[in-house]
């Protein structure tokens, strides 16, 4: 007989560990899966989250976790889930360690993989001077030369977005253009300048990058370059089934329930809004939410 949680978290950053403490605090058993792999882990510095403006990532990690694993009934485990399996009356827990629990609920605060762009130097800046969130990073790159890699409509709304940051923005398709001939017109009349050759490299020193370099030899000096790259789940969206909606997010009800009812899900697996406070918040809704179930 495998060892039985009300509530195991697979992930142990913000949202899942916001759902523990919760959870936590409702005198809850619960165990949080942690591989210590998140998405922000090259990001310098948090921005955007009140009370811990400019905090580094992994102060933030580390206070949550000496807070919520002194509550007793949350325990902790470093490891990868392998496997989740829904039975008749639990889910059952597989990792790659080979530990093997029960659970009566379960919460994927699993995050997203980043899928980045295959050139010299993106991944080495990623996070650091390659930016996904204006409102997590634009004020300390504000009135600076950026980039922005996109392409159609998301490019062109993305463009309109970060010139709120600073006048001098160049667009690069990375390739052929999508633009409609009216977004090419409005963007000359913006002063945004478009690129469409490839990329090819980002020259940088520690991930702070002073070059991008085109495939057709285009040297742009840029300070930093927003950009918003494909994701993937993990593995465990497919395996279980759940539903996702058109832009691969897990689509999760006001309460963080997923189309399975013993799964719940929150933070950056579920909203484009990658934020600490976004994540947070969900994972808080979470924890009350599974409370209030199994009371059920």
């Amino acid at each position: 007989m495998h060892q039985m949680y009300e509530v195991v978290i697979i992930g142990g950053s913000n949202a899942g560990m916001s759902a523990a403490m919760t959870l936590g605090r409702s005198l809850r058993n619960v165990l949080v899966i942690d591989n210590g792999r998140p998405c922000n882990r090259q990001t310098p510095h948090s921005h955007n989250f009140l009370t811990r403006d400019g905090v580094t990532p992994s102060f933030l990690s580390a206070v949550a976790k000496e807070q919520v694993l002194a509550y007793p009934s949350v325990q902790w485990v470093e490891d990868t889930v392998q496997r989740v399996e829904q039975l008749a009356d639990y889910l059952l827990i597989y990792t790659i360690n080979g530990v093997q629990v029960q659970a009566k609920k379960v919460l994927l605060a699993t995050g997203v993989l980043d899928d980045l762009l295959p050139i010299p130097g993106f991944a080495e800046c990623w996070g650091i001077s390659v930016l996904h969130c204006p409102y997590c990073h634009g004020y300390e790159v504000r009135n600076q030369y950026l980039g922005i890699v996109g392409n159609g409509d998301m490019a062109m709304e993305f463009a309109q977005l970060i010139r709120q940051w600073s006048g001098k923005v160049h667009l690069l398709t990375n390739g052929p253009s999508a633009l409609t001939a009216s977004q090419w017109k409005e963007l000359e009349a913006a002063a945004v300048p478009v690129s469409t050759s490839p990329l090819f490299a980002i020259r940088h020193k520690e991930g702070k990058m002073y070059q991008l370099v085109l495939k057709d030899g285009t040297i742009l000096p840029f300070d930093a370059v927003f950009a918003r790259v494909p994701f993937k789940q993990s593995p465990l969206v497919q395996q279980l089934g759940l539903a996702t909606n058109e832009q691969g997010y897990i689509v999760v009800n006001a309460f963080q329930q997923t189309s399975l009812p013993n799964v719940f899900a929150a933070g950056d697996c579920t909203t484009p809004m990658r934020s600490i406070s976004t994540a947070v918040a969900q994972g808080t809704m979470a924890g009350a939410a599974l409370n209030k179930y199994l009371l059920a």
